[in-house]
């Protein structure tokens, strides 16, 4: 398969799959923003801006998803009553901790294919039939993926606040085996990778080590953080958790 095939000619965001999937954006990233995401809910960020601290803009950022997506109140998006138990967990929280115990089920599908729409990078490593789960995972939801699309940009909002003179975080991760990567060019510990449309980093060294007998270090674009370990309260299992957008990636590889 090409590399050019890990890019799609469309997106839903400010930048060109080929550019920010590329190894220059890694290394000079650029702004990232989902179209009309932070139009759309002006009120939702005027809101967080007055709030005194990362919990309190956590709690208010829940309430407004609640809200807007009638989380709790399901048949006011549409609910026949005989179907709430299949629907009344289908959300981004599901989707997200979902992710952390399989990234290969239902929801891990659901979370590539949005990286894939809004983003226009490919799936490359899917252990099961990909547009199967994807479909059996937004199946009968309320507007999953625009629900995600407010995670990033919460995210991308509360990174700001925490890293605003950061433009990489230094992550890390564990792996048993190389097989599932493809590696474009490799001189030793250095290796220029293609990474699966959206993979689980942490940024705890010894936690990575834990998971597989290889580990994999990444200079990750700030920008390419979706959601980490404690953006939300109990959003991640793993310890120091970062889901990171793929793409082509310049990274360091040690056993």
């Amino acid at each position: 398969m090409e590399r050019d095939s890990a890019f799609l000619p469309f997106n839903r965001c400010n930048l060109p799959a080929s550019l920010l999937g590329s190894l220059p954006f890694q290394f000079h990233p650029a702004a990232l923003a989902l179209d009309g995401v932070e139009v759309l809910h002006r009120s939702l960020f005027k809101h967080l801006q007055s709030q005194p601290d990362h919990t309190a803009r956590a709690q208010r950022f829940m309430d407004y998803m609640s809200v807007h997506f009638c989380l709790e109140t399901l048949e006011e998006a549409g609910l026949m009553p005989d179907s709430r138990n299949k629907r009344a967990n289908a959300n981004y929280l599901r989707v997200l901790r979902g992710w952390a115990f399989d990234s290969n089920g239902r929801e891990g599908a659901v979370l590539k294919g949005w990286v894939e729409s809004r983003f226009g990078l490919t799936v490359q490593y899917h252990q099961g039939y990909y547009p199967f789960d994807r479909c059996k995972g937004l199946y009968g939801t309320n507007a999953l993926e625009s629900q995600l699309d407010l995670v990033y940009t919460y995210c991308q909002y509360e990174l700001g606040l925490s890293h605003s003179l950061q433009r990489h975080l230094t992550l890390y991760r564990g792996v048993n085996a190389l097989d599932e990567y493809r590696i474009l060019k490799r001189e030793g510990r250095k290796a220029v990778v293609l990474l699966n449309n959206v993979s689980s980093f942490t940024h705890n060294r010894e936690r990575a080590d834990e998971f597989g007998d290889y580990i994999i270090e990444a200079r990750v674009p700030v920008v390419k953080v979706l959601a980490y370990y404690d953006l939300l309260p109990k959003l991640l299992r793993g310890e120091g958790e970062f889901l990171v957008i793929g793409g082509v990636y310049e990274v360091d590889i040690s056993s």
